[in-house]
């Protein structure tokens, strides 16, 4: 359920925009904590608005633009690489080196086979998440929407689809929606290399940024973002940057 939000005020070009707030509802990431909201109401969305709002900190599910605005909790730390500064750590070459087997591509349709993937990926890896049991429904609404098609990283080996990240391509910057992979490829790495190759091809795109969605320390899951250096976390004073830990 949504409401107008008179604490937060937007606007796109001199007009205002129309941010609601839902209901409090337990929190996905964190025990005894309770999560909120805030939406984007608004009918038309283009790439340089969406761009705007990725860097106040939203990002995307499906055609819902969020952001986390809880009551009383802040440890949802929106998270950008500078692609053009990025250095691979020794820990990232030796991921990029132990998979030099491996094809990556760029397609910019959604797949059928794709989906297979992600089923498996989400039912054997994250049965204690909100996205279990995978469905066709679920996979359709959260990747895709009305306003902007995403952009699909496969990777192959031999020829043998094991890893997919689902990546939304800006004017000035790459959004990382979701990544899946094969299970028994654990000892690869795939998450960690399909973020290597995102800041690779944000490079060779001339992209400023890799946006990363949230860092949460708290949290086993959400914590790994911060071995990516440098990276930028947004908070009330604007975008800091780290260059190492």
């Amino acid at each position: 359920m949504l409401g107008p939000d008179p604490r937060y005020h937007l606007s796109y070009k001199s007009h205002p925009i129309a941010v609601g707030v839902t209901q409090a509802f337990t929190c996905s990431y964190l025990e005894d904590e309770l999560e909120q909201l805030l939406v984007l109401q608004e009918e038309t969305i283009n790439l340089e608005l969406f761009e705007q709002l990725l860097a106040l900190g939203f990002r995307r599910s499906g055609g819902t633009i969020y952001k986390p605005q809880c009551p009383s909790c802040n440890a949802c730390m929106p998270i950008r690489i500078p692609a053009k500064e990025f250095m691979p750590s020794k820990r990232q070459k030796r991921t990029l080196k132990n998979n030099k087997d491996i094809v990556w591509k760029v397609i910019d349709k959604q797949q059928e086979y794709h989906y297979a993937l992600y089923e498996r990926y989400i039912n054997e890896r994250h049965q204690d998440g909100p996205m279990y049991p995978a469905s066709r429904e679920q996979y359709e609404h959260f990747i895709n929407s009305g306003w902007l098609e995403p952009s699909f990283i496969e990777l192959w080996h031999k020829q043998r689809l094991i890893g997919v990240a689902v990546t939304d391509v800006m004017p000035n910057s790459l959004s990382a929606i979701y990544s899946f992979f094969c299970p028994d490829e654990h000892k690869r790495s795939l998450g960690s290399l399909l973020i290597l190759i995102q800041c690779r091809l944000a490079k060779l795109m001339n992209k400023d940024f890799v946006y990363l969605g949230y860092q949460i320390d708290e949290s086993r899951k959400m914590n790994y973002k911060r071995s990516y250096l440098p990276y930028q976390i947004l908070t009330q004073s604007g975008w800091q940057q780290i260059a190492d830990e």
